[in-house]
């Protein structure tokens, strides 16, 4: 039922703006009035999520650490897995963010007789997320090309190294085949997988469905529904939105406005979802902290200021006779009585 809701929700999204958008002036609301709403609750809910959390105080170091810290100097410290410099730091954050160095490290677990449990490297996660990702950035940076007129230099160069592999008209792009790859792997996974699957939710599987839905109806426009839509009606209604003056065109096919459609509601629901980890792993004091804990003294800032500290040394004098009677070491003895 997790995943079967998702279906039908994406579906019944499809079926919104295929009937609506063939609807007398319904491609006003398809083209224009929804886009704008869409991106301004993607801007309003992204910041907002970012400045709270940017808000929030973090009192001790709670890095993840892999590594041996900082410590003597005869002792090789681990740069990357425990920082101790911003420099480390920035170098660290480089790696997970661009590479996923973390889910570089993946491993799998499985019991077998014994009863024995044994651990595996598991790279598989990691190559196909990082085929999505990468997958899903260069299919952004290309679509640009529709709202810049004219379209920046970089951008053949993107076109061009994704579609490289040419056969056929139109050019056949890399990422069309890879995100589809990758999110198939993805959705998959959480299928096939039990442990996976146990702890999987309808808000797991749903953002995979969308982003699945997207990328076939661009696929479908590009490559097989190509009579149904004018690319130039298309490429000056995206000018427009971006200038403020959209023109809806008369050549836009319903396929068009499912596709928009499905975008739309992505941007209104990655704010609220867990695909906010875009903004959030900048923001992770587990990657983004020093591990400095040795050298510098981390103050809780909530500590009222009224509330001194109690030693454990003061503990005992406040509790030494009881602590004797029970039994409990204490490091001073009892004065002995006098006379």
């Amino acid at each position: 039922m997790k995943y079967a809701f998702s279906f039908l929700a994406v579906i019944t999204l499809i079926v919104i703006a295929g009937l609506g958008s063939q609807v007398q002036g319904m491609q006003y609301l398809f083209g224009v009035a929804l886009p704008y709403l869409a991106i301004l609750v993607f801007a309003g809910g992204f910041i907002y999520r970012v400045v709270q959390w940017a808000k929030s105080p973090v009192p001790f170091s709670i890095q993840t650490t892999c590594g041996q810290a900082a410590s003597l100097d005869f002792i090789k410290q681990s740069r990357l897995e425990c920082p101790n410099t911003t420099a480390e730091v920035v170098a660290r954050m480089i790696l997970e963010i661009f590479t996923f160095r973390s889910l570089f490290r993946n491993t799998k677990s499985e019991i077998h007789d014994g009863p024995k449990i044994t651990y595996e490297s598991s790279k598989w996660l990691w190559v196909f997320s990082l085929m999505f990702h990468y997958s899903f950035l260069l299919i952004i940076l290309r679509h640009m090309r529709l709202f810049l007129n004219p379209a920046p230099f970089w951008m053949d160069w993107i076109e061009f190294g994704d579609g490289i592999f040419q056969f056929g008209a139109p050019n056949v792009y890399i990422t069309d085949a890879t995100i589809l790859i990758g999110l198939v792997y993805l959705f998959g996974r959480r299928i096939t997988n039990r442990h996976v699957r146990y702890i999987s939710l309808i808000n797991d599987f749903f953002p995979l469905v969308l982003i699945f839905g997207i990328a076939v109806t661009g696929i479908l426009m590009r490559y097989f529904l190509r009579t149904d839509i004018d690319i130039v009606t298309i490429k000056r209604l995206a000018v427009g939105l971006v200038t403020f003056s959209p023109v809806i065109g008369t050549k836009i096919g319903a396929i068009f406005y499912i596709h928009l459609f499905l975008v739309s509601t992505l941007l209104v629901y990655f704010p609220f979802s867990k695909l906010m980890h875009l903004g959030g792993v900048f923001l992770s004091p587990t990657r983004n902290m020093k591990n400095d804990c040795r050298a510098v003294r981390h103050i809780n800032p909530w500590n009222d200021p009224e509330i001194k500290p109690h030693s454990y040394a003061g503990y005992e004098d406040d509790f030494r006779e009881f602590m004797v009677e029970a039994g409990i070491p204490v490091d001073k003895e009892l004065p002995a009585e006098k006379g």
